[in-house]
């Protein structure tokens, strides 16, 4: 079947082939190795074109599906929107992107990005190339190519996808350090209280044995710890572990969980308005961006299904979808989502009313995230007191009950 029969939705990836293949180079070295090309005549030019002279060439199944990751979408959007930006022509360009040099661990995109060229060659649109990978293109990522392509500027959206996805990538990079340093802390700071309780602790016991006397209550309360963390330390471990892996399985499987777990998130005491607010941030700069590229508000809809990478905002988009069609105003629809914040669903309110909803949104995304910015930044200037706190009551709390007898014994005598 050739590659202009397959649906819009169908993956070629999945088709390609891995080859085993020797040959001998231009010194007359013998070399071989693997490689993974649509068929037999592809996997030879490809050789061929690195100045290798094929002795053998077998088939060896399907090659396994191309792995990516969303910096490797981002690097290739800014790459392709550059090479336009300088005069190239699409398919040119992408088969350029596709032959350039990558080390082991990317070679994933290079084979996307060759399939999407054969696509365009063989007669099919830009976008409809891009929605058969839709694992590594959204459906956001299409929708504006798509409007690119129809409006003759595909350069210009190119360049703000990538801008807008290099953005991200930052926020989340800054979220994540955020939310990570001080639950590693107290990660540390209770895996060091769980060793002294378990192995030091009880080197403290046997010479408390020997004294004779009653213990005071904040050491009689450290031992009885001790104890309690000697016996239950490990099953404690294996449940926490088989936990983990049961919840892991079931927000893999169950829609429903990964929308409670989003809720419950966003409801979080310290975290939970931090990510509300970026999650907001990023719905509104892509609905913003869709509808400054000309895209209509109720067709929109359609490209907003994973935008904000939370399964509860995903949800509201939606019953926002739903309430639009039934004639509601777009601010309405946004507060009973029961989801964005006030300062976010004022200004769509207000820019309802003036049709400049699209710019608006754009400005609302822009404050919010200079508003996750600055949260993010209070947020890691109160966890480095915080984290001291803690150490210094667990270790300096167990210390003190440890020590606490024989200061007392030295008293008396």
């Amino acid at each position: 079947m050739s590659t202009a029969a397959l649906s819009p939705t169908q993956s070629v990836v999945a088709a390609e082939l891995r080859f085993r293949w020797r040959g001998v180079d231009a010194d007359g070295t013998r070399k071989s190795g693997t490689l993974i090309a649509p068929d037999a005549s592809a996997a030879r030019t490809m050789l061929k074109r690195d100045n290798l002279f094929i002795v053998e060439l077998a088939t060896q199944g399907p090659a396994p599906r191309p792995k990516t990751s969303a910096a490797d979408v981002t690097l290739f959007t800014r790459q392709l929107s550059s090479l336009l930006r300088a005069g190239l022509p699409l398919a040119p360009a992408l088969e350029l992107l596709a032959q350039a040099p990558t080390s082991g661990q990317r070679q994933g995109m290079p084979r996307i990005i060759g399939t999407v060229a054969r696509d365009i060659t063989a007669g099919l649109r830009f976008s409809a190339a891009l929605q058969r990978h839709s694992a590594q293109f959204n459906a956001l990522y299409c929708q504006l190519v798509e409007v690119g392509e129809a409006a003759g500027a595909l350069v210009t959206v190119l360049a703000r996808l990538a801008d807008d996805r290099e953005r991200a990538a930052a926020q989340r990079a800054k979220v994540r350090a955020a939310l990570t340093y001080p639950v590693a802390i107290l990660l540390l700071a209770v895996a060091i209280t769980a060793a002294l309780l378990v192995w030091v602790v009880p080197t403290f016991k046997q010479i408390f044995d020997g004294f004779g006397a009653k213990l005071p209550a904040p050491t009689q309360f450290v031992l009885m710890l001790s104890a309690a963390a000697a016996r239950w330390s490990v099953p404690t471990f294996v449940l926490m572990v088989a936990m983990s892996s049961i919840i892991s399985f079931v927000l893999r499987r169950s829609a429903s969980a990964r929308i409670r777990f989003a809720r419950v998130s966003l409801n979080l005491p310290v975290a939970g308005p931090l990510l509300r607010t970026l999650c907001a941030a990023r719905w509104s700069r892509a609905l913003g961006t869709l509808l400054s590229a000309g895209t209509p508000l109720a067709d929109a809809f359609d490209s907003l299904t994973q935008a904000t990478g939370n399964a509860f905002f995903d949800r509201a988009t939606a019953s926002i979808a739903i309430r639009l069609r039934r004639g509601e105003r777009l601010a309405a629809a946004m507060r009973a989502a029961d989801c964005f914040p006030p300062e976010v669903v004022q200004p769509v309110a207000v820019a309802e009313e003036s049709g400049a909803l699209d710019s608006m949104l754009l400005d609302v995304a822009s404050l919010a995230d200079r508003q996750v910015d600055d949260r993010i930044g209070a947020l890691s200037s109160l966890c480095e007191p915080l984290v001291i706190v803690v150490l210094g009551t667990l270790v300096g709390g167990l210390v003190i009950a440890m020590y606490l007898p024989i200061i007392q014994l030295g008293n008396v005598v």
